[in-house]
């Protein structure tokens, strides 16, 4: 692989790191606060935690793990849908392996396969237009999820459908939308970020000029970035330069893969075939205006939601569970109460435990879980302490 070297060369990195630390020192002056990073893509989030950014980054920069992976913001009656669907007879449910386990109110669809429904994992919805061609007696649907990166395939299927008359094949669109998300974290109270690493797969497709408004209208700088250690060391320095620099712009570290103007094909085919929702509902963000995107009318038998009755009902997360804090980027993934506890890869109850891009997922493989609990430990110690001394001063 050409940039395995060239990306992970530790004397590059050595010098991105004094550099990050010259310019934090010079930013650091006066401020009370860490400089808030926001890495959007749940990509970023797992290559920070494999390669051990975040331990290299000087405690004054703090990473905030954002919302960008889309089997993590799925609410929980989404899933509960995917499972009725899937329970339909003569319905063959197909997906992404990393959906199968995130958890619905009552079950999985990895639980419901076991119950007998036939949920098939695929590698790309060619594979499950496929299945239709070989199953004609058989609905088959795919699971379409995913922000921007994911719809151009799953449209060019529904086209590749209706341009070989299969109509046993249709598509439960999840598809997502990542500006409108960026917008609600902007807007929200709880966060105060000084910059953004913008995705990197998100951006082949839609391009960078999406993201114009976070530096013109909201005053933060955004740099979209690589996902190898250096890519994403790179991307820090030029948002703490442009920091520095008292400038607010959109720059494009990953400019190697990802155009400035997008993929035209890629666009186009999201065109044809989907249009925006009104409003899409997010686990842990809410409801988000035009957040997501459905199949329009034209290609309307290709759409599961169409073709079968399906409730569609909203469903809150376990109250113990805080995967809305975490995928909004208030607390980490560790100061969850249930991480690593009740709440692990094998027994999951939210689902950023379980996608291969979630937070807790990442924190969980490459952290230090025993360290976790021992902090936890101790701070619970300390509360409990603070707690008898101030009995002890009002009695």
């Amino acid at each position: 692989m050409k940039y395995v070297d060239e990306f992970r060369d530790p004397e590059k990195a050595k010098y991105l790191l004094t550099e990050i630390r010259a310019l934090v020192d010079k930013l650091q002056a006066g401020r009370d606060r860490p400089l808030q990073i926001m890495e959007v893509c749940g990509g970023h989030t797992h290559a920070i935690f494999r390669y051990g950014i975040e331990t290299m980054l000087p405690d004054e920069i703090e990473l905030v793990h954002g919302p960008g992976c889309p089997v993590c913001v799925l609410p929980m009656g989404r899933v509960d849908d995917c499972v009725t669907l899937a329970e339909i007879p003569n319905v063959i449910f197909t997906t992404f392996g990393d959906a199968m386990r995130v958890p619905g109110s009552k079950k999985s669809l990895l639980q419901a396969k076991s119950e007998g429904a036939d949920v098939r994992m695929v590698y790309s919805p060619l594979d499950a237009l496929q299945l239709a061609k070989d199953n004609p007696g058989k609905e088959v649907v795919f699971f379409g999820l995913g922000f921007e990166t994911t719809m151009p395939s799953t449209a060019m299927t529904v086209l590749q459908a209706e341009a070989e008359g299969i109509e046993n094949f249709s598509l439960f669109c999840n598809h997502i939308t990542i500006i409108p998300t960026v917008k609600a974290i902007l807007d929200s109270p709880e966060l105060q970020l000084d910059g953004f690493l913008g995705p990197g797969h998100v951006s082949m497709v839609i391009g960078n000029a999406s993201y114009n408004f976070i530096a013109e209208q909201y005053g933060k700088p955004l740099v979209v970035a690589g996902f190898e250690p250096l890519d994403v060391l790179h991307a820090v320095w030029m948002v703490l330069k442009q920091i520095d620099e008292g400038r607010s712009e959109v720059e494009n570290q990953y400019a190697r893969v990802v155009p400035d103007e997008g993929n035209m094909v890629a666009l186009n085919a999201i065109g044809r075939v989907y249009e925006l929702r009104e409003f899409f509902e997010w686990r842990g963000l809410g409801s988000i205006d035009h957040s997501g995107v459905r199949i329009r009318e034209e290609y309307a038998r290709f759409d599961a939601e169409r073709k079968f009755a399906i409730q569609s009902i909203k469903i809150a997360d376990p109250k113990s569970c805080q995967c809305g804090e975490v995928l909004k980027g208030v607390i980490k993934p560790w100061e969850c109460k249930v991480f690593g506890g009740a709440c692990t890869p094998e027994t999951p109850l939210g689902a950023l435990m379980v996608s291969s891009e979630g937070a807790c997922a990442a924190y969980y493989q490459y952290g230090d879980v025993e360290k976790i609990h021992d902090l936890r430990a101790a701070i619970g110690a300390d509360d409990a302490h603070a707690g008898e001394t101030q009995a002890a001063e009002a009695s």
